[in-house]
């Protein structure tokens, strides 16, 4: 019985071994993440393709690798099931019966420059070598067109109402806190400081407290950052950066935020100072 085990055990491994070497020269593919987890697809499983729907003329590949696909927000929600094959692997998968190999036409070619900035030089001399052929720049294209342009006018239209709105709002708060020190600015007064002493004083207190609140926003910000990409990309299962804080987004508010608190602080004040002394002091 030991004997007749170990026989079939060793069958097994034979068969094991010669079905492997078989499917050593299967070509090579590569799947998405998303698939490999859905359909538990791991480096050297064997898998089967068929380029038509009734599953006809299945060919054999192997997994080489697994990829996370380009971050792409026009595919955001959707589960990207993806492989990727090697030219001719593809063409062979899917060329019709009768089609003569060779004979196969292509649409779309993306050629990669050693220095990005020939871009629109290249453009031009293709598209004057090959008349017919449109030969277009793609970094910023996309950008520029289609959902890009308008979520771009969406977000530069709320940064406007934002702004708007929070400079309303920040102006009747710091009329408040003006309003507030008013004996204080009234004692000032009445012992002999000028209002120009008054405003340059109001103005670095103002400037001071825009910097500081400016400074707070961005340590927010930066922290939200982390935060908000890590949430969105686990709820949609994507690589996709939502939320980028970048240098130039921070010098701009910085920029814009510091120049509103320090107006806000010296519009309400000055309204205060063109009271009489006896007046703030209620005397």
């Amino acid at each position: 019985m030991v004997l007749r085990r170990l026989f079939v055990t060793l069958i097994a491994a034979a068969l094991a071994t010669a079905a492997l070497h078989a499917s050593d020269d299967l070509p090579s593919i590569l799947i998405s993440r998303q698939l490999s987890e859905s359909e538990h697809l791991d480096i050297g499983d064997v898998v089967r393709l068929s380029a038509g729907e009734a599953g006809s003329a299945v060919q054999q590949f192997r997994v080489a690798g697994v990829y996370e696909p380009t971050p792409n927000p026009a595919r955001l929600g959707a589960v990207i099931r993806e492989v990727q094959l090697h030219l001719p692997d593809l063409l062979k998968l899917t060329r019709e019966a009768g089609t003569p190999a060779g004979s196969e036409y292509v649409q779309t070619i993306n050629v990669a420059l050693v220095d990005p900035r020939d871009a629109d030089a290249f453009s031009r001399d293709v598209q004057a070598r090959m008349p017919g052929v449109q030969a277009q720049p793609a970094t910023g294209a996309a950008e520029s067109t289609g959902p890009f342009l308008v979520l771009r006018r969406f977000h530069l239209a709320i940064a406007i109402v934002t702004i708007v709105a929070s400079t309303v709002f920040l102006l009747a708060l710091t009329i408040m806190l003006v309003d507030e020190r008013r004996a204080a600015v009234g004692v000032l007064r009445l012992i002999g400081l000028p209002i120009r002493r008054i405003i340059v004083q109001l103005f670095i207190e103002g400037a001071l407290i825009a910097t500081v609140g400016s400074l707070f926003g961005l340590v927010l910000s930066l922290v939200s950052e982390g935060l908000i990409n890590r949430f969105f990309q686990w709820r949609y299962d994507t690589a996709l950066t939502f939320v980028r804080v970048t240098p130039e987004v921070a010098a701009t508010c910085v920029a814009i935020a510091v120049p509103l608190g320090v107006s806000a602080t010296v519009v309400a004040s000055w309204a205060l100072l063109r009271r009489n002394g006896l007046r703030l002091v209620r005397r």
